[in-house]
């Protein structure tokens, strides 16, 4: 299948209508199986692929690299690229920056770089991107240490998402690279709503301004619509009205609205996004979530095996993955009530807290040595009983992901835009 850029399908997923329409997923490609399943369902599906990494997942090995399998983008891209092959998906991916900019590694945010410093990271790190075939880059040089709490000022938004994408226009034409495709903009995470009247003036004259130096305008513009992740649920309040307000106001001027923080919405508010004209969400954590659930299943048919005999040993993957999980620390931005100040011992007191915290950030550790040695171990017990626990794992995760593709009307998608 040809490739056309994500720019392109954009183009033309606004031009549906009725029931053609659809709003795309991306997916935060939080492990190898959750890449495989994705590649899979779409496969089955017939519709494009959206992996959108963040820099701490997937980094260039210089600025840290990331906790997704140790990858830095030419690892990422490689990997996609071979499980692809193996699962014979002859389709639509995409590989998307998630968050790109500056701060937008943990470290450097905490250490309070300097703002040309971390401009400086930023376009270090997508620079990487574009060597290695990156087909989408969210511009977002909103998450500043020195405006904590405080909106950052318009102008000064246009200022950095305007030298960021010159740049990397520059760096593309140079090398002569293809063109590329941008996503602008950022969500709150404290649930809150974009105003039309902001949302409007941002992307006049984001336009205009990129417009007056050649440079290409996004396909997706970032906006808030009241969505809120917290431990494994979204607590915030979407709001129809404004969600409908925002992609009307983008589409006027032939851009999609992207949303964010979409993890655990229900489907009733699902079922609404393509109707409402959401041109594409993000879903991260969840399909993390839905993927350690699936070990912690799959730990106690072991245990009950064990236990009954008919299997001779079994791994230590409870134990290893709980505290692995705790000690990472991930945990604590979706805590609430206070909980994010416990210490590592106090959590592991608490057996139902220490399940809680491993269910959402399970997923950090994945690449950790002893977690896959016990991951291994976990699927070689079971299947000495003809237990496939790893086919086990992908079915969940594709499961998780396939009420998206239902909800948001994915299924054929791609031959529809193709055929538009």
């Amino acid at each position: 299948m040809s490739k056309i850029s994500l720019s392109e399908v954009v183009k033309k997923s606004l031009e549906l209508e009725g029931r053609e329409q659809a709003s795309m997923l991306g997916i935060g490609p939080m492990s190898k199986p959750l890449i495989k399943a994705s590649l899979l369902l779409a496969k089955e599906k017939d519709f494009p692929l959206m992996f959108i990494a963040s820099r701490n997942q997937v980094d260039s090995k210089e600025l840290g690299g990331g906790y997704v399998c140790n990858w830095d983008q030419k690892g990422f891209a490689s990997a996609i690229k071979e499980v692809a092959k193996e699962v014979d998906f002859d389709g639509l991916y995409y590989l998307c920056r998630d968050h790109g900019g500056p701060w937008q590694r943990d470290n450097e945010r905490n250490d309070h770089l300097p703002e040309n410093e971390a401009m400086e990271l930023g376009k270090k790190s997508y620079l990487e991107d574009l060597i290695n075939g990156f087909d989408l880059l969210h511009i977002d040089p909103t998450k500043d240490p020195y405006v904590l709490g405080k909106h950052i000022d318009m102008e000064v938004v246009l200022k950095r998402t305007i030298e960021l994408i010159e740049y990397v226009e520059t760096e593309r034409k140079e090398r002569n690279l293809p063109p590329i495709s941008y996503e602008v903009g950022t969500e709150e995470t404290n649930g809150g709503l974009t105003s039309q009247d902001s949302y409007d003036i941002f992307i006049k004259k984001l336009t205009e301004e990129l417009k007056s130096k050649d440079l290409p305008l996004p396909c997706f513009i970032v906006g808030q619509t009241g969505t809120l992740t917290r431990l494994t649920e979204n607590v915030g309040k979407f709001d129809a009205i404004t969600s409908k307000t925002l992609a009307d106001t983008a589409k006027k001027y032939g851009v999609g609205l992207k949303e964010h923080n979409g993890d655990y919405l229900d489907e009733a508010i699902l079922l609404k996004h393509p109707a409402l004209g959401i041109t594409a969400m993000n879903v991260a954590p969840e399909f993390g979530t839905v993927e350690t659930q699936a070990y912690l299943k799959l730990i106690v048919v072991e245990n009950e095996l064990y236990n009954d005999g008919l299997i001779s040993e079994k791994s230590n993957l409870e134990k290893v993955i709980k505290e692995e999980a705790v000690k990472s620390g991930r945990w604590k931005k979706w805590m609430v009530e206070g909980k994010d100040k416990l210490s590592f011992e106090d959590v592991l007191k608490d057996e139902e807290l220490t399940y809680l915290i491993t269910e959402i950030s399970g997923h950090y550790t994945f690449n950790n040595d002893s977690v896959k040695s016990e991951i291994q171990n976990l699927f070689n017990n079971l299947n000495k009983v003809n237990i496939d626990g790893e086919k086990y794992v992908i079915y969940k995760i594709k499961d998780s992901i396939d009420r998206y593709v239902e909800c948001f009307n994915l299924e054929g998608f791609t031959s529809r835009v193709l055929n538009n």
